[in-house]
């Protein structure tokens, strides 16, 4: 069992008669990507900003590796905000140094880590720029620099695909898989479910300032498993059962097909894959499920219900 990186319990803050975050429970497993997902305005900012030291919860306790969260805790975290915040009048090179030397780094381990960042994007030549003269993408790989450049033990990215064209998307995540395989923690905020559906291991969702789901990925999917299985095979085929029904059935090429059939209660799983392979060459048999953006909409709707 892996250990403990965060816990939360019992966050809540408040901003004079509104509820910003009531009762929050969380806990983010050491060396994993946790995903903080919810709508706009559900909280996920407060208690980022509460981890972060930035504001103070009202009740609750927040520990950090085993300690209660002390002004001492933010060497170890580094922070990516979705509103960013470099100073444009300064050249890269002097605003990433400035930056790592708050963070505890002296000179020669920031100018050292600083190199091989540049380095590993290939942006060495930015060094002088200032940061007004550069592009928003390129602005953001500067941000994600400094964030991570002292290497945090605990990394929170609020939207840190924002301004990323897709093929610096792909190195920014491959460098979150990188620092995770390394031992950081990362907390992700983001709204790309795909980026979730690709990165994350467990997830908490927010809404109107509560928490609604917490689990790993895993956990999730199981739990939105759905009626409909979906197969590939060879040929068209129809049901001789009449009970279980054909929802869609297409031509993937040549002769292999795909077709999602929802299943009759009434029927197991094995006695349908066995009339399947009377009447076609099975490739391939799942239930559905559903995507994270679609177990997404489904939660919050639950609980706008409720």
């Amino acid at each position: 069992m892996s250990a403990e990186a965060l816990v939360a319990k019992n966050i809540t803050k408040r901003y004079n008669k509104f509820t910003a975050l009531e009762n929050i429970d969380m806990v983010v497993p050491e060396q994993s990507i946790y995903g903080l997902l919810g709508p706009n305005g559900a909280g996920k900012t407060t208690l980022i900003r509460i981890i972060n030291q930035i504001i103070n919860s009202d009740e609750g306790v927040i520990t950090l590796f085993g300690e209660k969260l002390h002004p001492n805790h933010i060497g170890l975290i580094g922070y990516l905000p979705e509103e960013r915040g470099l100073y444009k009048k300064l050249k890269v090179g002097e605003q990433l140094i400035y930056l790592a030397r708050l963070k505890g780094l002296s000179k020669k381990e920031a100018m050292s880590k600083i190199n091989d960042w540049l380095l590993k994007f290939e942006i060495q030549s930015w060094w002088n720029s200032k940061v007004e003269d550069l592009s928003k993408g390129m602005a953001q790989k500067i941000q994600f620099i400094s964030t991570v450049m002292h290497n945090p033990k605990l990394l929170i990215l609020d939207e840190p695909f924002s301004g990323f064209d897709p093929i610096n998307s792909q190195l920014i995540t491959n460098e979150i898989i990188n620092l995770k395989n390394n031992g950081c923690t990362i907390i992700l905020s983001t709204h790309r479910m795909e980026t979730v559906e690709d990165l994350c291991d467990h997830i908490a969702l927010i809404d109107k300032s509560k928490k609604i789901y917490e689990g790993s990925k895993k956990q999730v999917k199981e739990k939105f498993i759905t009626d409909t299985v979906t197969l590939t095979h060879r040929g068209e085929f129809v049901l001789t059962d009449n009970i279980n029904e054909i929802i869609k059935q297409e031509r993937l090429d040549n002769n292999t097909y795909q077709t999602s059939i929802k299943m009759s209660p009434e029927v197991a799983i094995n006695h349908l894959l066995r009339e399947l392979t009377e009447v076609t060459e099975v490739y391939s048999f799942a239930k559905k499920t559903l995507t994270m953006s679609e177990i997404f909409i489904e939660l919050v709707k639950k609980n706008k219900n409720e």
